[in-house]
């Protein structure tokens, strides 16, 4: 079977500030099935802040690999690319990141009421939330997509 590579090439990302090592790009807000569907591209050998996440999840690993470490560092899971995963609201704060190349996971955010991600500093403390109506505020903030051209 043919191996295909993913091309980012039209995609545009953004940079969250504080939150070193990723960069993301929204693709969807649905504030009334409270559902944010997000790109998250993971520098390769790297780790984001410390989170939790505070919204069930679905996510699929288009491109590299997702290695998930608990807080004191040590590794829990290595999603390799094509992996799609559930997952729910709460559980232990952890960080993530890409293998030996940048991983694209696609995130589907889902019920949420309100929150989606907390992030925390060493000590646990809170730093900063990421909510539904900042995902609305970075959606509208992006540059249009890149549309299909019609033949």
């Amino acid at each position: 079977m043919t191996k295909i590579c993913f091309d980012d090439g039209n995609i545009r990302w953004y940079q969250l500030e504080g939150v070193d090592h990723a960069s993301y790009h929204v693709c969807s807000v649905d504030v009334e099935n409270s559902i944010v569907d997000v790109l998250f591209k993971f520098d390769a050998n790297q780790r984001v802040i410390l989170h939790r996440h505070h919204a069930d999840y679905r996510t699929f690993v288009v491109q590299g690999e997702l290695r998930l470490y608990r807080a004191n560092g040590d590794l829990i899971e290595i999603r390799p690319v094509g992996s799609y995963v559930e997952g729910h609201a709460g559980g232990e704060p952890h960080t993530e990141g890409g293998g030996d190349q940048d991983a694209i996971v696609f995130f589907s955010n889902r019920g949420t009421d309100g929150m989606i991600y907390e992030l925390l500093d060493d000590d646990m403390n809170t730093v900063a939330t990421l909510g539904l109506h900042d995902f609305k505020a970075l959606l509208e903030a992006q540059e249009p997509a890149v549309q299909p051209s019609r033949a």
